[in-house]
C-alpha cells in the first residue's frame, strides 16, 4: 500500500463516465451534461460532440471512428463526420438505461444496462451484456448480472472482466472466436468496494473505482488489493493514460444524482501516478 495522492486536472464537470485514453488525451463522457468531451495531460479541455440522450460508454471502430453508448434510448451511436449516427438499437434487450460498454479489436461492443430504475425501483432486477456486432445486430451474451457496469479484455483478446456494481464482485468469461461468452466465473471479490468504471494493467491487476467506499483500489485476481487510493468525493470510473500509461486518471464527483450533479458541477478528473503500465482494452 502506498500513500499516493490524487491532483486535479479537470473540474466544473457535472459527471465524468467511460474514461478512455486514445491519441494521447482522456475521452470521457459529461453524462449529465449530455457532452462527450478530451482533456489533454496539461488540462487542456474540448467538447467532442452533444449527445442529448445521455452518452455513457466510448470506444472505437477498427477504422477509428468513435462509439457512444446513448443511455436513455438504449443505443450505440457512431460519431461519422459532422454526425451522430445510429448503429443499433438495444432497447429490446435492455430493461433501463445502457451503460459502460467495451469495444474489442473486431469493432464488436459488449454494453452494460442498469437492469431497472435505479432512481426509483426497490426492486434490483439483474441485467444483462449485450453484444452489438460491426453490422448492427444486437444478442444477448451473458445474463443475470447484478449492475454490469465497467468492462475490460484482457490483452490476448480472449478473457471479458466485468464489474458487477451491485454484486460486489468482478466475473470474468471467455471470449470465443465469434464473440460468444462461456466458463463464467468469479475472478475477484470486492468487498467493502462497489465496481464501478474499472481499467487493466500490464502485470493483469485491475483498477476498480468504488464510489461508496470513496477510493480507488488495485484488485488481483482472487481478490487481493494491493493499493488503495482516497478520493475527497466519489470515484466513479478510471482509465491508465499518459505518456507511458502510468497515470491513473479518475472521474470523481460528489453525487451521481442528474439533478444535483448539474447544480453543483463538482465533477472533475484527478490523475495519480501509478507503477504498472495499463494494458488491454479499453
Amino acid at each position: 500500500m502506498t500513500n499516493r495522492k490524487p491532483e486535479v486536472l479537470l473540474d466544473g464537470l457535472a459527471f465524468g463516465e467511460g474514461p478512455r485514453w486514445h491519441e494521447d488525451r482522456l475521452w470521457f463522457s459529461d453524462m449529465h451534461e449530455h457532452r462527450v468531451m478530451t482533456v489533454d495531460m496539461g488540462g487542456n479541455a474540448a467538447v467532442v460532440c452533444e449527445v442529448p440522450t445521455q452518452p455513457s460508454g466510448l470506444g472505437w471502430t477498427p477504422e477509428g471512428l468513435l462509439l457512444i453508448v446513448s443511455m436513455v434510448d438504449r443505443k450505440l451511436l457512431r460519431l461519422d463526420p459532422g454526425r451522430l449516427t445510429e448503429v443499433a438499437d438495444m432497447s429490446a434487450l435492455a430493461t433501463f438505461h445502457c451503460n459502460d460498454m467495451v469495444v474489442d479489436a473486431k469493432g464488436r461492443a459488449y454494453v452494460g444496462h442498469f437492469g431497472f430504475d435505479i432512481f426509483t425501483s426497490q426492486e434490483r432486477v439483474p441485467a444483462s451484456l449485450i453484444l452489438v456486432e460491426p453490422d448492427g445486430s444486437v444478442h444477448e451474451v451473458a445474463d443475470e448480472l447484478r449492475f454490469p457496469n465497467g468492462t475490460v479484455i484482457t490483452p490476448d483478446g480472449e478473457t471479458l472482466i466485468v464489474g458487477e456494481t451491485a454484486g460486489a464482485r468482478l466475473t470474468a468469461f471467455d471470449i470465443a472466436e465469434d464473440g460468444s461468452l462461456s466458463n463464467r466465473r468469479l475472478w475477484a471479490p470486492t468487498e467493502g468496494a462497489v465496481p464501478d468504471g474499472i481499467c487493466l494493467d500490464a502485470e493483469g491487476g485491475i483498477w476498480v473505482a468504488s464510489p461508496r467506499s470513496a477510493e480507488v483500489i488495485r484488485v488481483l485476481e482472487g481478490g487481493e488489493i494491493t493499493e488503495r487510493i482516497p478520493v475527497e468525493t466519489q470515484a466513479f470510473a478510471c482509465m491508465l493514460g499518459g505518456p507511458e500509461r502510468k497515470h491513473l486518471l479518475i472521474c470523481t464527483a460528489g453525487s451521481s444524482v442528474p439533478d444535483e450533479c448539474r447544480a453543483n458541477l463538482d465533477g472533475r478528473i484527478e490523475v495519480v501516478e501509478v507503477d504498472v503500465p495499463g494494458a488491454g482494452l479499453p
